[in-house]
């Protein structure tokens, strides 16, 4: 007659099940973040330029554009949006709602230009 350890079984058991419930928990926690849910994207002014250069999001998503000089910027998109002066420390945030690559630019700094693609 053989003897069958179930309490060890059991036990084996018990914790491949609390490692799937782990892994699920992990898989929810981060599909927001890989369905591009609650996206945040920002992009600084500073040195009179646009940090970083050049980014990629999603149709629909926004870009936070924060002015980190000690001077005033300007943001723009030829038809798309062209905004206010806007002061030292000041945010401004834009949405992109087509898909396409897009010229960011700033009217009191025409040097400056920041590429963004919209998938």
């Amino acid at each position: 007659m053989k003897f069958i350890n179930t309490i060890g079984v059991a036990a084996r058991s018990g914790k491949m099940m609390m490692r799937r419930a782990g892994l699920v928990v992990l898989v929810l926690a981060l599909a927001p973040a890989a369905w591009g849910a609650d996206a945040a994207h920002t992009v600084v002014q500073s040195g009179r330029a646009f940090h970083p250069g050049e980014v990629t999001i999603r149709k629909g998503e926004a870009l936070t554009f924060t002015n980190d000089d000690a001077f005033i910027h300007q943001i723009y998109v030829t038809g798309l949006f062209d905004s206010d002066e806007k002061a030292p420390g000041q945010n401004l945030t834009e949405t992109f709602p087509a898909a396409g690559t897009f010229e960011v630019r700033c009217h009191i700094h025409p040097k400056m230009k920041l590429v963004v693609h919209v998938r």
